[in-house]
C-alpha cells in the first residue's frame, strides 16, 4: 500500500467514526438513548491510527471515549447502533440498557470491564492466553490519562513485562481525567515516564496526527509479535466534547477550546498531509465523504427499524 492509498484510508477511517457518532447524537438528542454517552470527537487518529497497525487475528480492548475503537476495527455500524437502541439487532441482542460494553469476538473485540482500569488484568490474561496456546496474536489495550492511575494498570504493566507478553499499551492522553487536569492527577511529566518502571519502552506521540500513531503502533505490535514484550504509548490528544453528553465544561477555557477544534482536528490534520500529496485532493476527499456518508446513514435506519426484545431475553445465559 501507497502513503497516499495509507492516508486516504485513514481519512475515510476518521470520518466514518466521526459521522457514526454524529448519528449516535442526533438519537441521543430525539430521546431514542438512555443512558451516558462519552463522545470520542477529537481523538479518533489515535483510534484509527492505532487499531489500523492490528493483525485481523490480534485482540482489542477498548477505551469508554466514544465507539471509534469498534467502528474502526470493522464492527457493522448498524449493530453497534443498535446495542444503543437496545434492540434485538444489537451485540447484546437488548441488553445494556444503551449503556455498551459490548464484545466482537470475530474481530478480536473482546470488550471492556465494568469499570475503568479492569481491562488492563484482562488484557494481560489475552496476551497470556496466545503465549500459552502459542499463539502469536498481540493485545492493544487503550485507556485514558485519568485511568492509568488505577492501580490495576501497574499491576498488569508488571506482569505484563515480567512475563514479556505481547502487549501493547496506549493511553490517550487528552489531559483531563473528567473534570481534573493531567498536572493535577500525575506527579510525572508524562504517563510514558512509567515504561522505564517495567522495563519497557515509552513513547510519546502526537495523537491528532493519524499517521504517526499508526508508526508508533506498528513499531509496538511488530516488537511485541516477535517476543520483545510490552510497549508503552502516549498519543498527546485533544477532547473536543464533554466528558459525557450534557457536560458544560464550565471547567474548561473555551478559548483554548476552539483553538483546538480550529487546529487540532485529526481529520484536519490528515486531509493535510493528502493536499500536500495529490494535486486534486478535494475532489477525492469529497467522494468518500459523499460515500460515507451514505454507508454511516443506511446502518442508522436500518438499526432504527430494528425490535425490541423479548421479555425472556433477560433470562438467558443466567445460571443459578
Amino acid at each position: 500500500m501507497s502513503d497516499l492509498q495509507q492516508m486516504l484510508g485513514f481519512y475515510e477511517g476518521i470520518l466514518r467514526c466521526m459521522l457514526w457518532e454524529q448519528g449516535l447524537l442526533d438519537m441521543h438528542a430525539e430521546g431514542r438513548i438512555s443512558g451516558f454517552y462519552h463522545a470520542g470527537r477529537g481523538q479518533e487518529g489515535t483510534q484509527v491510527g492505532a487499531i489500523a497497525a492490528l493483525a485481523p487475528e490480534d485482540y482489542l480492548f477498548y477505551a469508554h471515549r466514544g465507539c471509534g475503537y469498534m467502528v474502526a476495527r470493522g464492527m457493522p455500524m448498524d449493530v453497534l447502533y443498535s446495542d444503543f437502541l437496545g434492540t434485538s439487532q444489537g451485540s447484546t441482542r437488548g441488553l445494556g440498557a444503551g449503556i455498551v460494553h459490548i464484545a466482537w469476538p470475530a474481530l478480536g473485540i473482546l470488550g471492556q470491564s465494568g469499570t475503568l482500569g479492569g481491562s488492563f488484568t484482562l488484557a494481560v490474561g489475552a496476551a497470556l492466553s496466545g503465549r500459552v496456546l502459542d499463539e502469536r496474536k498481540v493485545t492493544l489495550c487503550l485507556f485514558g490519562d485519568g485511568t492509568s492511575n488505577r492501580g490495576t494498570f501497574h499491576e498488569a504493566a508488571n506482569a505484563a513485562s515480567v512475563w514479556k507478553l505481547p502487549v501493547v499499551w496506549l493511553c490517550e492522553n487528552n489531559g483531563w481525567a473528567v473534570s481534573t487536569t493531567f498536572k493535577e492527577s500525575c506527579a510525572v511529566g508524562s504517563i510514558a515516564e512509567r515504561a522505564a518502571a517495567y522495563g519497557m519502552p515509552g513513547v510519546v506521540v502526537d495523537g491528532q496526527d493519524c499517521v504517526a500513531v499508526h508508526e508508533a503502533a506498528r513499531t509496538a505490535i511488530e516488537r511485541a509479535r516477535d517476543g520483545g514484550g510490552p510497549t508503552l504509548i502516549e498519543a498527546m490528544t485533544c477532547r473536543f466534547r464533554g466528558h459525557y453528553e450534557g457536560d458544560s465544561q464550565e471547567y474548561r477555557d473555551r478559548e483554548q477550546l476552539e483553538r483546538l477544534r480550529r487546529e487540532r482536528d485529526p481529520l484536519d490534520v490528515i486531509a493535510s498531509r493528502i493536499r500536500a500529496a495529490l494535486p486534486d485532493a478535494d475532489r477525492k476527499l469529497s467522494e468518500i465523504r459523499t460515500r460515507v456518508s451514505a454507508e454511516v446513514a443506511a446502518a442508522a435506519q436500518k438499526a432504527r427499524a430494528g425490535t425490541a426484545p423479548q421479555k425472556s431475553r433477560v433470562f438467558e445465559y443466567v445460571y443459578a
